[in-house]
């Protein structure tokens, strides 16, 4: 054994409730309940990763998840850290399906690695940036509370806001509405998670456009399979289109660019994996597509990973890495530090710098 063998892995239930209830078009969420993932190695060191449990966005549930890590212990202790790269392409192997909890456990495993190795992940994947500013996201509901949260947003300095749409358009559209009056000049994406037809987003757009609002981005307008809406709204919508829920491996990505189905592609650690997305960033920047980083409802331990990831990497023009500030609590120890909108990582000695603060009172 050498010093960074595997020598224990383990998961603990992450359970914070939000601020307010988070509705999507496919889904209503009032609590995380996540897990959170260490792995530790034979010369001391630790690291941390995050499983966010969505279902039906993720495959599986906060139990399923610490399951999976029960059954694939005997299978990851013992194996080399070092080995980062050959250990997450086993992971989706020994967890089929399960690709939120393989990435929890790969974040975890590199997480370990770059502390033991003393770096800073940020610097880890290049260095490109030691800090990130990302948007802020209100979800489906009444024009009112939006507006009223935009114009929180606003005095807080945040200049990109998010919202999710896709329910009902005429909602949609007195929402945008306020928030467009409540926050002028914030740059608007518009998240539909897969809720709208091509016809429907089409139709959305041409009704915001009446009402003066000018979204910058649209996030997944259609079904993740429908490759012919999602392209169509690309060339008939004139405005930049995310591909999400579409863009869940390299060869999603590749399709992507090589049809011109949209304009961003949107890396979720938590959908492919890290070394998978570092791929997919490639496959981007080579076919001069943009690039957005987004999680999925995760604590400061998921999201800090992806700015880290994001910032090292450079080249993001959308970040989306807001869920820690849409909690009504912080578990977490250490990461980054948020100061509104700016995330800063300069202060960070190794890894992502994060641990689950309660882990002594779960064991």
């Amino acid at each position: 054994m050498t010093a960074t063998t595997i020598s224990s892995v383990d998961a603990f239930p992450l359970d914070v409730p939000l601020l307010a209830p988070f509705t999507v078009a496919s889904a209503r969420l009032e609590r995380v309940q996540n897990v959170a993932v260490r792995v530790r190695l034979e010369g001391g060191t630790e690291g941390w990763g995050e499983i966010p449990a969505l279902p039906p966005i993720t495959s599986e549930d906060q139990d399923g998840a610490l399951g999976a890590i029960e059954w694939l212990r005997p299978g990851i202790v013992g194996r080399d850290a070092s080995a980062w790269r050959a250990l997450a392409a086993d992971l989706p192997l020994w967890l089929a399906g399960l690709d939120a909890t393989s990435t929890g456990v790969e974040m975890a495993i590199l997480d370990a690695m770059t502390r033991h190795w003393g770096v800073p992940l940020y610097q880890f994947f290049g260095g490109a940036s030691d800090r990130v500013t990302t948007d802020i996201t209100i979800p489906i509901c009444p024009a009112e509370e939006a507006g009223a949260l935009a114009a929180r947003y606003r005095s807080e300095g945040f200049a990109t806001i998010k919202t999710k749409v896709g329910l009902d358009l005429d909602d949609d559209v007195a929402r945008l509405s306020a928030i467009r009056e409540a926050h002028p000049e914030c740059a608007l994406i518009l998240d539909a998670n897969e809720g709208f037809t091509a016809d429907e987003a089409l139709r959305f757009l041409g009704e915001l456009r009446g009402a003066g609002i000018e979204p910058a981005l649209f996030e997944q307008p259609v079904a993740r399979e429908d490759w012919d809406g999602l392209g169509r709204v690309t060339r008939e919508g004139g405005v930049a289109v995310a591909a999400d829920e579409s863009c869940r491996s390299p060869e999603d990505a590749l399709r992507i660019a090589r049809e011109g189905l949209a304009t961003v592609l949107n890396i979720k650690l938590a959908k492919a994996g890290v070394v998978a997305a570092l791929e997919i960033a490639a496959i981007a920047k080579a076919a001069g597509l943009g690039l957005m980083i987004g999680g999925m409802v995760e604590t400061r331990l998921g999201m800090g990973f992806a700015a880290h990831f994001a910032a090292g990497l450079g080249g993001f023009d959308w970040i989306d890495l807001d869920t820690p500030l849409l909690l009504a609590g912080d578990p977490i120890e250490g990461g980054y530090v948020a100061t509104g909108a700016n995330y800063a990582l300069s202060g960070v000695v190794a890894g992502h710098g994060g641990s689950f603060a309660a882990v002594a009172e779960v064991m």
